[in-house]
């Protein structure tokens, strides 16, 4: 199945030195979960080809603006283009009120529905389950409520050991039974068991996005083992002061999370508009993470186990 996001934008507050605010792009069995919406997403999205009309969840962290300024023109893209499915957006409660409001005064009835799904930051919450995965939230410690959010695959069928069971001529009627660990009984009553005819599927893959936060280790124990990491980094740790006030978290302190937290592979994001290049960031993280990569934009990055 597959399993990937692209970021179509990684600076923080403005955008600046070619680098959009916040938004990304998961594809998961070929449907589109677009996390956060900053100015100008959907121009990165024509420009890195992400089709408006695939998006059927879009997910928003908070309300600074530089993580969802962008949502309402989008919305009003997808109704010029006559969209008529449903959408579904995961946020916080005021989001609903700032929609209907620049809605009412533009006079724009949008011609498909939307169903809001206010998240929380008290506890983490499960709030999204459909054939493909699971969405949890992540409460963070940020200056206003934000969450992050967990996406995390479902446990596929066992797959069929495709020369034992065409061996034993069992039916494809009875395949279904097998993937789901049934044992098989041929017609002279021998049994045999299901590992000798399937094997399990692979672990199911997982993504943590780690939107604005203070380095904070009540969250960490929710995130532990995912196989993809994606961890604001605004600040160089000379400037750990500064990332305090803000409450946000600095490149050393996203890389000590994923070391702690056991991730397989970190990305660092939502990068300081003082800072012109990047190559620092990246240097500070790999001394503590090796395997850390920069949220460049229009890159898509694999989600394995």
């Amino acid at each position: 199945m597959k399993f990937e996001v692209t970021i179509l934008g990684s600076s923080s507050a403005t955008p600046i030195f070619n680098r959009n605010p916040t938004a990304q792009v998961l594809n998961i069995n070929e449907k589109l979960y677009l996390v956060d919406c900053a100015e100008g997403t959907q121009q990165q999205m024509l420009r890195f080809d992400v089709k408006a009309s695939r998006i059927d969840y879009i997910f928003i962290s908070h309300l600074h603006g530089d993580h969802y300024l962008g949502l309402v023109g989008l919305l009003s893209s997808m109704h010029l283009n006559g969209r008529t499915k449903p959408l579904q957006v995961f946020c916080p409660l005021a989001l609903k009120e700032i929609v209907d409001l620049q809605l009412k005064y533009s006079e724009t009835t949008l011609q498909y529905p939307v169903e809001f799904i206010f998240t929380k930051t008290d506890a983490a919450e499960v709030i999204l389950d459909n054939q493909d995965i699971v969405v949890e939230t992540i409460p963070l410690d940020h200056r206003i409520p934000c969450t992050g959010f967990l996406f995390r695959e479902k446990k596929r069928l066992r797959k069929i050991i495709k020369d034992r069971v065409e061996k034993l001529d069992i039916s494809v009627q009875y395949f279904t039974a097998l993937k789901k660990g049934k044992d098989y009984e041929a017609a002279d009553g021998t049994i045999y068991k299901n590992d000798t005819l399937t094997v399990d599927s692979a672990e199911p893959k997982t993504y943590a996005y780690c939107s604005d936060t203070l380095y904070n280790p009540g969250y960490f124990e929710q995130i532990n083992g995912v196989s993809l990491l994606y961890h604001e980094a605004t600040f160089l740790n000379d400037m750990l002061d500064r990332a305090n006030q803000t409450h946000h978290t600095t490149a050393l302190q996203a890389a000590q999370v994923a070391l702690q937290t056991h991730a397989d592979k970190l990305i660092i994001g939502h990068f300081s508009a003082r800072y012109k290049t990047l190559n620092e960031f990246l240097d500070e993280a790999q001394s503590v993470f090796p395997n850390t990569e920069l949220a460049v934009e229009g890159k898509t990055f694999i989600i394995s186990k």
